[in-house]
């Protein structure tokens, strides 16, 4: 074997070897380890020499994995600086509360998650008492405008009663708020899982969905180094804690960016990842280790890893494996085998983990049943303060790269036989009455059986004034507050000065431009404004060029922590690739997980750190609501401020892109969103008035948790002035006005009103001309800003004149009189405007673009989908043959004129 190894072309043949008799020696001595010591002893020796290469700073790639063993031996574990027996009475009444909350709820069905904070609650309470900064924590973290930032802490979704059971011991929340865990419509209720806006005192960061908690933490402390590098706020004290589990990391965003974070050096970030073994409904890796994959991909990365794994009732087991043979065992049993192990007695354990060679099986016999079903049962380190504790000072110690702490634990932990390590527990919402007497048992709680009623388990506490309350608190004012906690110190940014919208509302001339590069010169300008102009944080994936960006580049600078190491290829150019260490730009390549998380950070910057930001995100508008709509309701749900643009919008603008990137239907998706306030201008002006909105709502003395979604084209238009009529700038914000009405029409003209939006306004316009020009229809021609917006409106009216109030649709008053149908047009599909249809009057007809995109020219995508400007005449003139104000014959005729 080892004849054939030496004999292998390796990469290292192509490097000069200045000694290879010295080279022969080095290998000689392995062959001889392993011939005379074993394999195993070869091995460690060179894991010892890698080992000592790395601590001499000698540039070697590292390994990717290490033993199954925890990375702090016991004996370097640092001395515990809490009272262990108070912390574990306290975790004793989390534990108690918690299971109590989520089983008094399944009475209704209501349901809720135990097990997962039952595996994980040292892992938060060690964290509590010792690491977590709050807000109130003083050094250099507080803002000039606000207060302080604190630690970021990213809660497992599914631990959620866990938290809320310490904030009920420290007496934010009472049993009123406990019983009423996921009744929210009465107004006291707790949310299931960390929503900041349903409970926006406590939660910051919302973590489910599963996988956003990862890339948004990644993110939040990427964006905390930015905040830093451009001078707007100190953030070297705010260090951000993400809780995962497992199985979550199967999510694609849990680890997308992974090599960001090692790449940037990101110390500044610790993931805590919860290795129960388990997933919702069965193991992680059954036939593999989850946790030295994840110790592999977390290395390969750039990551620093600490594992902890093995409590100490593992010990003694570990000092007596004078051969190794326990350490082999344990890193070759798989996980599924490895939870069998957890749930069966001392015997099956002796016969088929010990038995599987010698050395175990005597290694076994000096120890008794109790002790080794300790081991395999209940002794993780994921369930020792003193353990967890080591594992997160190390993690704060490391400097260079993040940490990722792999904690092993026992989902279900002290809940009873019947939760520790079931795959079924995720589906397990209550414990019985006899189950709650053993855990109190277990956990030795002062609970009477007189007060264990079997259908009602009651909450306890051990009183304000008790001990473990007073030592919780005292804990927690020494490290700044509590926790989790948001906080929102209201700072208005000053109104940017009028000229940058007024150069918008003055129109292109005769120079035609796409509504994309409206809005980046509009941007352009408002960032160079002296008081708001460095708050504004452009965000884009890639392709920043194709949206006219590049003008940005020399003078806003791409951040990059690093600044700019090398000579770029386009130095000679005036608008060359530029970044910098302050670069206000996050040019984020192609990801629009990581650009959604980017905006999400910036967003709510104004919570987090007490700095209102002005992020505004570009990107396709296909791969906006599409790919990352999820991460847009976390946004939402997070109370985040900014503006979202979706560029070449439409199905038929982007030319020759095909069917993937023809967009038809975001706005539709966006409408879905709450907090949203989707747009579609047609023109420059729109934009402007829209943007100038935008930020008065958002960050003016009146704030409003809202974000834009603006889609904008690349289509270049000569773009009008702002007309000057009455209500122009009120119907642009409400979502429609009166664009251009009929050039004087004769008495008896027949009448229509088209609805257009975004780029659909011209092809309208074109089929206003054709039809006073061939067919003698008089028609109006409406811009229809934002079809969601009059829905919204509308729905608001509804329920208004359902409690009695005489309020009429905006949209209705709008359109009150206007003679003839309503033929409503854009370039999506067809449920985008049809949203508004009940509450117009009128005869209502759409043309979209319903189905999917495809490749060739706007003209013939537009002919293909109908709805180019002949199409429009056509369906014009059938809907008012329908009325009789045109001849019957009349759309046949127009459709063979114009070759329909």
């Amino acid at each position: 074997m080892t004849d054939l190894v030496r004999t292998q072309p390796s990469a290292l043949d192509q490097l000069p070897d200045r000694d290879p008799e010295e080279t022969a020696e080095w290998g000689a001595s392995l062959d001889a380890v392993a011939r005379a010591a074993g394999s195993h002893r070869a091995s460690y020796l060179m894991r010892r020499t890698l080992e000592r290469a790395e601590s001499a700073g000698l540039a070697l790639p590292p390994l990717l994995e290490s033993d199954y063993l925890n990375t702090i031996p016991t004996a370097a574990e640092p001395a515990f600086p809490g009272d262990e027996a108070m912390e574990r009475r306290i975790t004793a009444w989390n534990r108690w509360n918690a299971a109590a909350m989520v089983t008094r709820g399944s009475r209704d069905g209501l349901g809720g998650h135990i097990a997962t904070f039952a595996s994980a609650a040292w892992l938060y309470e060690t964290g509590f008492q010792h690491f977590f900064r709050g807000k109130e924590a003083g050094g250099t973290s507080r803002s000039k405008t606000g207060g302080g930032s604190g630690d970021q802490l990213y809660i497992q979704g599914h631990a959620s009663p866990g938290i809320y059971a310490r904030a009920f011991l420290d007496g934010r929340l009472t049993e009123r708020h406990l019983d009423h865990f996921r009744r929210e419509a009465g107004g006291d209720g707790l949310p299931s899982y960390p929503h900041p806006r349903r409970l926006p005192w406590l939660w910051e960061f919302p973590t489910v969905s599963m996988g956003l908690g990862p890339i948004s933490a990644i993110y939040q402390a990427r964006f905390n180094r930015y905040l830093a590098a451009r001078g707007i706020k100190d953030t070297a004290n705010s260090h951000v804690w993400a809780f995962l589990g497992d199985g979550e990391m199967d999510e694609p965003e849990s680890t997308a960016a992974l090599a960001l974070a090692g790449r940037e050096g990101l110390d500044n970030l610790t993931f805590v990842i919860n290795c129960n073994l388990q997933r919702l409904d069965g193991p992680v890796r059954a036939n593999f280790k989850i946790v030295q994959e994840l110790e592999a991909q977390f290395r390969a990365a750039g990551w620093n890893v600490v594992k902890s794994l093995w409590g100490s009732a593992w010990d003694e087991l570990f000092a007596q494996d004078t051969t190794g043979a326990l350490v082999r065992r344990l890193r070759e049993v798989p996980d599924g085998q490895f939870q069998t192990y957890a749930t069966r007695d001392a015997a099956y354990i002796r016969e088929h983990f010990f038995g599987a060679e010698p050395e175990l099986a005597r290694l076994a016999q000096g120890f008794t049943d109790a002790k080794l079903a300790e081991c395999f049962h209940t002794s993780r380190a994921g369930h020792e303060p003193r353990k967890v504790y080591a594992a997160y000072r190390a993690a704060m110690a490391h400097k260079g790269a993040p940490t990722v702490v792999l904690a092993q634990t026992v989902k279900g932990w002290t809940l009873g036989p019947g939760f520790e390590s079931r795959n079924a527990n995720h589906q397990m919402k209550k414990l019985t009455g006899k189950e709650f007497r053993a855990m109190r048992d277990l956990l030795e709680l002062p609970i009477p059986d007189s007060k264990l009623d079997e259908d009602l388990v009651p909450y306890v506490h051990p009183g304000p004034d008790s001990p473990e309350v007073r030592y919780l608190q005292e804990r927690r004012a020494a490290l700044g507050g509590p926790a989790p906690a948001r906080r929102v110190h209201p700072v208005a940014l000053p109104e940017p000065s009028a000229k940058p919208f007024e150069t918008l509302a003055k129109g292109s001339g005769s120079q035609e431009i796409a509504t994309t590069m409206a809005f980046v010169r509009l941007v352009k300008d408002l960032m160079r404004e002296k008081e708001t102009g460095r708050r504004w944080v452009p965000i884009v994936p890639d392709e920043a060029r194709t949206f006219g960006m590049e003008s940005l580049f020399p003078t806003a600078g791409i951040y990059s922590p690093l600044g700019q190491t090398y000579d770029p290829v386009d130095r000679d150019q005036l608008l060359y690739y530029k970044e910098a260490a302050n670069g206000q730009i996050l040019n984020e390549g192609i990801t629009e997980s990581g650009s959604m998380a980017d905006f999400t950070a910036a967003a709510t910057s104004y919570a987090t750190h007490g700095e209102p930001m002005i992020p505004f995100y570009i990107f396709y508008s296909m791969f906006g609501w599409q790919r990352t709509a999820d991460q847009m309701w976390a946004l939402a749900d997070q109370l985040g401020r900014g503006f979202l643009i979706g560029a070449t919008a439409g199905r038929t603008t982007m030319t020759g892109e095909g069917l993937q990137h023809a967009d038809g239907h975001s706005p539709l998706i966006a409408s879905t969103n709450p907090a949203a306030l989707a747009y579609d201008p047609a023109f420059a002006y729109e934009v402007g008035a829209i943007v100038r909105e935008g930020l008065r709502r958002m960050y003016g003395p009146e704030a409003e948790d809202v974000f834009y979604y603006l889609t904008v084209y690349n289509e270049p238009k000569v773009q009008p002035s702002m007309p000057t009529g009455e209500g122009v700038e009120e119907g642009i914000l409400k979502g429609l006005y009166r664009y251009r009405e009929a050039t004087a029409p004769a008495a008896d003209s027949p009448r229509i009103q088209l609805l257009a939006s975004g780029t659909a306004i011209h092809w309208t316009l074109e089929a206003q001309k054709l039809l006073a020009d061939d067919w003698g229809v008089a028609a109006d021609v409406w811009s229809a800003t934002s079809w969601s917006e009059l829905r919204r409106d509308a729905l608001s009216c509804d329920a208004a004149q359902l409690n009695g109030e005489d309020r009429v649709p905006y949209v209705t008053r709008a359109l009150a009189g206007a003679p003839g149908p309503v033929l409503a047009v854009s370039d999506w599909m067809r449920a985008v405007p049809d949203q508004i249809s009940q509450w117009v009057e009128q005869d209502w007809y759409s043309l979209g673009t319903d189905g999917f995109g495809l490749s060739d020219t706007r003209e013939a995508a537009r002919r293909h989908f109908g709805v180019d400007a002949p199409a429009i005449v056509v369906a014009a003139l059938s809907r008012l043959a329908r009325q009789g104000a045109v001849p019957a014959t009349a759309p046949k005729e127009a459709a063979e004129r114009y070759g329909i």
